[in-house]
């Protein structure tokens, strides 16, 4: 099954080299590039990309705020962030908007070529130093009076598989239920713990 990859990058060089790199990959089809948030908003519902690769420094509208308005116009479209910034306000930022990925444009195109597969499965792949802050800040002490909303056996259930790293089919498997069941789960999570990513659901989870 192709995985079909929309790019959203103001700088025509890089989005020229990721055009490259996409059509090149195997079972991966580019199904648009944009220069911008705002052709972005407008191109990307019609073209059905099932993962967006997404600059943040963008001219106009930035990159976090463009991820936050098409998730919710694309719910099912994985969100990766490609950037130069490494500070840990864009990182959260990013997932809070609704990203599931985060990694340096300096990646390697292997690893890249990994990493929009990775997304596409159900995971959330970014650099080791990344994934240390996001666990730094686990481990800061939880404000009071934020206790998660009631969830279900089952729902916890997928939280604690979702907080392990596993992709969608492996909790499918782990769980012995229906990938359907799991996208459901995914829905009504996201709803109950007012989150738009699977990072910031397992954040709200493991912190509660």
């Amino acid at each position: 099954m192709q995985i079909k990859v929309a790019i959203v990058d103001d700088d025509e060089g890089i989005r020229s080299s990721l055009v490259s790199l996409i059509r090149r990959a195997a079972n991966l089809k580019l199904v648009g590039d944009f220069p911008s948030a705002e052709a972005a908003i407008k191109e990307i519902p019609a073209r059905a990309p099932d993962v967006v690769l997404m600059d943040i420094n963008l001219p106009g509208m930035n990159g976090v705020e463009c991820v936050r308005q098409l998730k919710t116009l694309l719910p099912q479209v994985q969100f990766m962030m490609l950037t130069v910034y490494e500070d840990s306000d864009s990182l959260f930022n990013s997932f809070k908007a609704g990203a599931s990925g985060y990694l340096l444009k300096r990646t390697a195109s292997a690893r890249l070529i990994e990493a929009i597969r990775d997304v596409h499965q159900g995971g959330s792949p970014m650099t080791p130093q990344l994934a240390r802050r996001v666990v730094q800040f686990l481990s800061q002490p939880r404000d009071e009076g934020q206790a998660l909303p009631r969830l279900t056996p089952g729902e916890k259930e997928f939280l604690d598989q979702l907080a392990k790293g596993y992709a969608y089919k492996e909790i499918a498997d782990r769980m012995k239920i229906s990938i359907d069941t799991v996208r459901s789960y995914v829905r009504t999570v996201y709803e109950k713990l007012h989150v738009h990513s699977r990072t910031e659901a397992v954040v709200k989870y493991l912190r509660g």
